[in-house]
């Protein structure tokens, strides 16, 4: 049985001479989430680019239940299952929030009719119903994200990247989020990595941990494991981040 996982094998990322990844390795199993963390500027933008196809290493490979994409461009690896969110929205601001996430699902290969059912059913999960016949722009920032996400799930992916997804959300819509997130890789047998700053979140959410500072891995494994590494607390946590989330 072929291993369901997508990797980074080893991959260095160069831009104008300076490295951006140096000799990085990531694996995200279906049915898991893993938080990818670290300070900004280390590589975590850049190591989902290269995932997803946006940018090409300058070593390395990228493989998709144990084939090979790393010539595949980024459309031909969505078709594979192999979707994503960006730090700032990208919505069809002319389209509604319905026909935003209707597009995905026929891009995706389903009828109008399943598309339909597909949207109905996204807008439930994510709380927009009320939202069906708004355009995109019309939307505050934490609606339009979770219609990014709702959208990217439209797809039917079997890997879904999220980079920084409660990004201008209040506390009460990130917790609500975050919810709906925890029950996605056992309901859709996908696997989720997601890149976030609020990390008492990423702590209860994600199943792994890896982080990354300066272009390169210095802890993975479990959370309460890499939360406690000392290269992770002096590049990115904080000792009183530790002893928060212990209090917590």
């Amino acid at each position: 049985m072929v291993n369901q996982s997508l990797k980074a094998n080893s991959v260095t990322v160069e831009f104008v001479g300076l490295r951006a990844l140096d000799n990085v390795s990531l694996t995200l199993n279906r049915r898991e989430i893993l938080g990818l963390i670290g300070p900004n500027g280390s590589g975590k933008t850049t190591l989902i680019n290269v995932l997803t196809g946006q940018v090409k290493p300058v070593s390395g490979t990228v493989t998709c239940d144990g084939e090979d994409i790393s010539a595949l461009l980024p459309r031909e690896r969505a078709l594979r299952g192999i979707l994503r969110s960006f730090q700032t929205v990208r919505l069809f601001s002319n389209l509604t929030v319905e026909e935003n996430i209707e597009v995905a699902a026929i891009a995706k290969g389903s009828s109008r009719r399943a598309a339909g059912r597909i949207v109905d059913r996204l807008l439930e999960e994510f709380s927009l119903g009320a939202y069906r016949a708004e355009l995109a722009s019309s939307l505050n920032y934490g609606d339009e994200r979770r219609v990014e996400i709702a959208r990217a799930l439209a797809a039917e992916p079997k890997y879904l990247l999220l980079d920084e997804p409660a990004a201008g959300m209040n506390e009460d819509e990130s917790a609500t989020l975050m919810q709906v997130l925890a029950r996605l890789p056992q309901e859709r047998d996908l696997g989720i990595i997601i890149i976030d700053h609020d990390m008492p979140l990423i702590m209860r959410l994600c199943h792994r941990l890896q982080a990354i500072a300066q272009g390169k891995t210095i802890g993975e494994g479990g959370v309460d494991e890499v939360r406690r590494l000392p290269a992770v607390i002096e590049a990115y946590l904080g000792a009183d981040a530790v002893e928060s989330e212990d209090h917590a």
